[in-house]
This record gives structure tokens, sequence and C-alpha cells, in this order.
């Protein structure tokens, strides 16, 4: 690394934003074998207001660059200092973006190796949770003459690789850095500048062909290092090789978080069936077994497929499989397990006149086809047996609200009996989300989905609970007119 001619640059900014926010404050280290060659800083007019967090963190307030150049007076100078030299940065996505939105605008083409700092760290101290600047200062000793502002932290930087050489061997660097550096080899109508923009947080892609829908539909926390591993294994997926030779574009939606990536990723895959998701087409549906009140019914099942069940009739849902054969197989199983009577279960036609079944001709079934045994304790021995196949019990009041949080937006996903009736943005629009028309559908897939996210609870997801009067409030609420 040292033998290429680098920049360690930081960037303050007004926001997290590089196609809406704005540079507040450049700071850069330019080092060339191993010395260091020049040290630059900026104060610059981002030509709007600076929010007050930002101040408090950074303290370069509005007063102060009030009077500072602009980007367009400086960029001349900057792209110069920046050519031909690799750029390290710390999230150097972020960095990099800022760089490239503020020279596009002035019509300016700024490409760069990117290095990484973050994910140099991760690499090198896999054992490590935290990664950021704070942590590398305090877990390698480093000094910081001025944190928050740009050339304070992009000294921090130099002084980081710098220290790795003393700590780390140089092979595991240069490897770290090589898996860096590797770029996979892009399909032939796929450019790389479509994929410049690509970032690095969670959401959903979409890889589209020649037509108006799309050929594959994905999700990751990750969004920039999944698209780009599509391209770099097309030799060993024929799957990954079709998306090699058809993509030409490449869509992308933003989450806060990875909940919400996996129920945009469920919806638009039912929605627009892309034809190269087609393990997920076939599991998209379920089936499972209805049970009727009655336990003097002499069909206490009925089979059901997806799109069928109300969530309202969820407590009645028995078994949720992905296919009817699986459906069926279970409960034959059960009826063997248990002395059960496959023709009331619907596994075999019954017979005229209360004839027994054949289960019952040969000992398996205790004969309440036949009148042997009476259809309530056969129903109720059933029920019991899947007790362990049945949907969890929704264990809320009312509707509840997930709220995930990233550093660019805030999403709460709203959930009522395994049903997930829409995303808000934030408060104000969570009881307009909540006046649906028509009851919800049980949808599988977000029902695993929920199940998860609320059995493991990741870092991140708060939980938001509304209770059964906001429940009965949408549930009731009559059907907004629809305008002409």
């Amino acid at each position: 690394m040292l033998e290429h001619p680098l920049v360690f640059l930081d960037l303050e900014t007004t926001g997290a934003t590089p196609t809406s926010d704005r540079i507040t404050e450049i700071g850069l280290v330019e080092v060339a074998n191993g010395r260091v060659l020049d040290s630059w800083s900026q104060l610059v007019n981002p030509q709007a207001r600076i929010p007050p967090f930002i101040e408090s963190l950074t303290g370069i307030t509005s007063a102060m660059v009030e009077n500072e150049p602009t980007f367009a007076q400086i960029a001349p100078q900057l792209f110069e200092r920046l050519q031909g030299k690799i750029l390290v940065a710390h999230n150097a996505r972020f960095d990099y973006g800022f760089l490239r939105n503020e020279f596009q605008r002035l019509g300016l083409n700024y490409r760069a190796r990117v290095l990484c700092t973050v994910k140099l760290s991760r690499a090198l101290f896999p054992q490590h949770r935290r990664h950021n600047l704070d942590a590398l200062i305090e877990r390698h000793a480093l000094t910081c003459s001025a944190r928050h502002r740009a050339l304070g932290d992009a000294e921090v930087l130099w002084s980081f690789i710098r220290k790795l050489y003393e700590e780390v061997d140089t092979a595991s660097i240069n490897a770290a850095l090589a898996k860096q550096y590797a770029q996979p080899s892009l399909p032939p109508r796929l450019s790389a500048q479509a994929l410049d923009e690509l970032p690095d947080g969670p959401g959903v892609y979409l890889f589209y062909g020649e037509g108006n829908l799309p050929i594959y539909v994905g999700k990751s926390v990750d969004l920039r290092s999944r698209v780009w591993s599509h391209f770099s294994g097309d030799h060993r997926s024929g799957k990954e090789m079709r998306i090699a030779q058809e993509v030409t574009r490449v869509e992308w939606i933003q989450t806060a978080g990875e909940l919400g990536a996996l129920l945009k990723e469920a919806r638009l895959i039912k929605d627009l069936l892309p034809a190269l998701n087609r393990t997920e087409r076939r599991h998209t549906g379920y089936f499972g077994f209805e049970r009727d009140p009655s336990l003097d019914s002499a069909r206490p099942l009925r089979l059901i497929a997806s799109g069928t069940l109300e969530a309202s009739r969820l407590e009645n849902l028995i078994g949720l499989f992905r296919s009817k054969r699986a459906a069926q197989s279970a409960l034959t199983a059960l009826a063997v397990e248990h002395g059960l009577c496959p023709a009331l279960l619907g596994l075999e036609p019954v017979r005229a006149g209360n004839a027994p079944c054949f289960s019952h001709q040969i000992k398996r079934c205790r004969g309440a086809c036949c009148g042997k045994e009476p259809l309530a304790a056969h129903n109720l021995r059933l029920f019991e047996a899947m007790q362990t196949m049945r949907v969890k019990d929704w264990p809320y009041a009312g509707p509840i609200g997930l709220r995930e949080h990233s550093e660019q937006r805030t999403e709460i996903h709203l959930f009522d009996r395994w049903c997930h009736l829409g995303t808000a943005q934030d408060e104000t629009q969570i009881y307009e989300v909540l006046e649906v028309r028509g009851a919800p559908m049980f949808d599988l897939d977000i029902y695993r989905i929920l199940e998860r996210a609320l059995r493991t609870r990741r870092k991140g997801l708060e939980l938001l609970q509304f209770g059964a009067l906001a429940s009965s409030w949408y549930r009731d609420r009559p059907a907004r007119a629809t305008p002409d």
C-alpha cells in the first residue's frame, strides 16, 4: 500500500445524504512512499444552514463558514490534489459519495481507487465488534488533535495505517488490501458508473434486463457488497451467469434496516414475479388446515390454500406447509400415530352407510367413522395432537410497530395478528397506515419474518404497542371514500 500515492481524507458535512447535503470542511494528508508530502484543510461554505446537531458535534457553525469559499471555488485545487491517488477514508463510501456528487454538480467526473479503513480494521481484527474511529483510537492508542474536525480525523487515519505495520504482519495486511481492491468483472451491458452510487446500507436491489419488469430481486444489509458479489461469482452458478448475461440496469430501494429489507423483498417478489427468483416464487404460498370449532363435526378439518384466510380466522388455523402434499403427509403421519380416522380427515373417501374406513379394518382407526368412537372424542384427540402445529397466538392486545433506525432514515413497520399492515416513515403516519380498507390477509413469509424478528429482537428494533383500543379503532372504522 505504501508504495502508492495516497491521500488520507475526512469530510465534515451538513448531513448524511450525498445527493442533498453539503460539505462544510475538508481535511487531507498526502502520502507517498510512506512519507507525508503535505497536509491541507479548508472550511467550506455549504450554502445551506448547518443543523444544530452537526454544529454541536463538530463545532463548525453556520457563522464560521459564512465567509469561506464554496466547493465550486476550491474544486480545481482539490481535484488536482486527489488525481491519481488512492483515497483512504473511514467509512470511505460516505466521503467518496460526497466528493463525487460535489464534483459532478460542476461537470467533473471524479473516480478513484478507494480504501476503507473500517473494512480494513474488520478484516484484520475480526475479534472486535466496534470499528468506528473512536474505537480505533482507543484500541491502538492513537492520538487525535481535533476529533470530528476534518484534518484531525484524517491524521488519525494515517496514524492508524502506520500502527498496523507495527502490530500486524505485512502478508496479512496485503491480503486484506487485495480483497478490498479486487474488482469483479462487470456484465457487458452494465457500466461501472451505474453501480458507483450503490449505498453500503440495507435495502432491496432489482436487476432489469431488456423489459420493464425486473429479472431478479434480492435484499441485503450491505447493498453495495451484495450486488458486486453477483458479478464476482457468475462462473459458479447458472443463475448468476444468466444475471450477468441479461442485466442492463440496477435499481435499489434503501431501508432503515434488515427487517424493512426482508418485508420489501417478500412483497416485490410476490407482486413482480421476477423470472430468476424461482425458488422464492415457488415458496410464496402455503397450505394449512382450518378447523371446525364444533367438536361434533364430521369434517373437523378443511385444507386451505394461500390467500384464502383472513387474519381474524387465524385462531382456527393449524399447520403451515409449503405444498399440499406436505400438508397431507403430515396429517397422514398424525392419523397413524394417534389412531385417527383418515376418512373424517379427508385423506380417503367416506364410505356410504357409516361403513368403517380401511384404516379401521386394519385396526389403525378407533372407529369414529362408523360410530364406535364419539366424534367429539375423536376431534378432541385430533386437536390435541395438532397443538404443536398451530400458528402461534398473537402475543399483543392489538397492533404493534417495530421501529428501525439508521443514520439516514427511520421506519415503523406496523403489524396486527401476524399481518403486515404497512410501513410509516414517522409517528405522524402511523394512523394513516392503520386506516386500512378490508381485513388483512395472512401471509406465511411475513409470519416467519415477523416471528423471527420478535424472537431474536435484533439491536436497533424498538417495539411500539398501541393496545386493543387502536386495534378496534382501525378495524371498525368505515372505508374511506375513493375520489372520482
